[in-house]
């Protein structure tokens, strides 16, 4: 795809992002945040399903997985290597990749492609 194209709205220079950085842009009708977590790019909607929050004022980290062993043994935690983000308003958390909360795979924020063509970041509208 060709950044010529009409789906894509630009976000800016590769170069202006570190990881954990995140640009607002508006992408039709809705408010998304490209998001750098590891070197790569992910494009989120900027609303909470919650409560509408902003999602993308979040912090990003890796999620935290817990193990249950049994009753009166410790949970076994570690973190994986799924980057999340997390809203600001109430702590739902969400994997920057799909969309899904971390918690209950039937809530989803929606998902945009991201494309990095000669040093600049867009994203893409879709269909």
């Amino acid at each position: 795809m060709s950044a010529d194209s009409g789906n894509l709205v630009e976000v800016g220079p590769e170069s202006e992002f570190e990881d954990g950085d995140a640009a607002i842009v508006e992408v039709g009708r809705a408010e998304v945040g490209v998001i750098r977590a590891d070197g790569e790019f992910y494009a989120i909607r900027n609303q909470c399903p919650h409560d509408g929050g902003p999602v993308c004022k979040g912090n990003v980290h890796k999620e935290l997985v817990g193990e249950f062993e049994g009753t009166g043994e410790r949970v076994t935690q570690e973190y994986s290597d799924t980057d999340i983000i997390s809203c600001p308003w109430h702590g739902w958390s969400f994997e920057l990749e799909t969309g899904i909360h971390i918690g209950d795979d039937r809530i989803r924020v929606p998902t945009y492609d991201v494309v990095v063509e000669g040093g600049t970041v867009y994203v893409d509208k879709g269909d």
